[in-house]
Formats: structure tokens, C-alpha cells, sequence
């Protein structure tokens, strides 16, 4: 039988389909981590805006109790601090929504190398199968024609020595 000829460059890519597979599973690792942190910063977030809501619904009671100006302006005050932190923590959740999608961008660039990778190695496979048709034809050909030679040579002896034995 006949070595295929393009089996290396099969076997090569191969390979690099594999590689490409292991690459998108470490992505899709990696968009999970991002989406977790995603997750947390947003409920640090949302702890933060449920915390400023309250104190804003107690300084509206204090000042329709008729609380003395000072523990206004403290309440105030520290409204402004949870404020900015509010907007550290809004600042925060929108890094991180950057970082998913770039997250997201990795994958889907790895998924589009895979998918090319996996139609290369299914050309190779399909050129495979191909070449060991015609491999084949050429063998049944080549067998064909040696049994006809073989059936001449035989049918040529038995026609050369049948006169032979007609003569006796």
C-alpha cells in the first residue's frame, strides 16, 4: 500500500486544531473569571446604592421629625461621602463591563481560529478518503489487468499444446 503523502500536514494540523481547542477553553475560562468579578463589583455596588438609599430616607425622616441642624449637615455630609463612593463603585462595575467584553471579543476570536482549523482538517480528511479511493481503483485496475495476462498466457499455453494432442 501507498503512504498518503499529505499525512504530516494532516497530523500538523491536527495539532494546531487541538491547540486551538485547549485556547478556547482557557478563553472561556478566562470570560468566566471576568464575569465573576463582574458579579461581585456590581453587588459591592448595589450594597453601596441600597446603603445611600437608606441614609437618604433617614435624613428625610430626621427633617420631617424636626432634628436639629447640626445632625442635619452631619447626615448630609456623610450622604456626600457615600456619594463618592457610590461613584468609585460605578466607576468600578464599568472597568469591569470593559473587561468582559474583551473578555468576550478573546473568545470569539479563538471560536473563529477553531472553526478554521477544524474545516482545514476536514478538507484534509475529506482529500484523504479521496485519495484512498483512487489508491484503491489503481490497485483493482492493476489486478484486473494482471489476471487478464495471466488468463492470456494460460489460454495461449493450453491453445499451443491442444494441438499437440489432437496430432496423436
Amino acid at each position: 500500500m501507498v503512504d498518503y503523502p499529505l499525512e504530516q500536514i494532516g497530523t500538523i494540523k491536527q495539532k494546531k486544531l487541538d491547540e486551538a481547542e485547549r485556547l478556547l477553553r482557557d478563553k472561556k475560562k478566562a470570560l468566566e473569571k471576568e464575569e465573576e468579578k463582574l458579579k461581585i463589583v456590581e453587588k459591592e455596588r448595589d450594597e453601596v446604592k441600597n446603603h445611600r438609599h437608606a441614609k437618604l430616607t433617614q435624613l428625610r425622616a430626621s427633617m420631617d421629625e424636626g432634628a436639629p441642624p447640626t445632625k442635619i449637615q452631619q447626615m448630609r455630609a456623610y450622604l456626600k461621602v457615600v456619594d463618592e463612593k457610590l461613584k468609585l463603585k460605578e466607576q468600578k462595575v464599568k472597568e469591569q463591563q470593559k473587561a468582559v467584553e474583551a473578555a468576550l471579543k478573546q473568545v470569539e476570536i479563538a471560536r473563529a481560529d477553531m472553526l478554521k482549523k477544524q474545516q482545514d482538517v476536514e478538507k484534509i480528511k475529506m482529500h484523504r478518503e479521496e485519495w484512498d479511493k483512487e489508491i484503491r481503483a489503481i490497485e483493482v485496475q492493476k489486478e484486473g489487468t494482471e489476471t487478464d495476462e495471466i488468463g492470456s498466457v494460460l489460454h495461449h499455453r493450453k491453445k499451443t499444446s491442444s494441438p499437440k494432442k489432437r496430432e496423436h
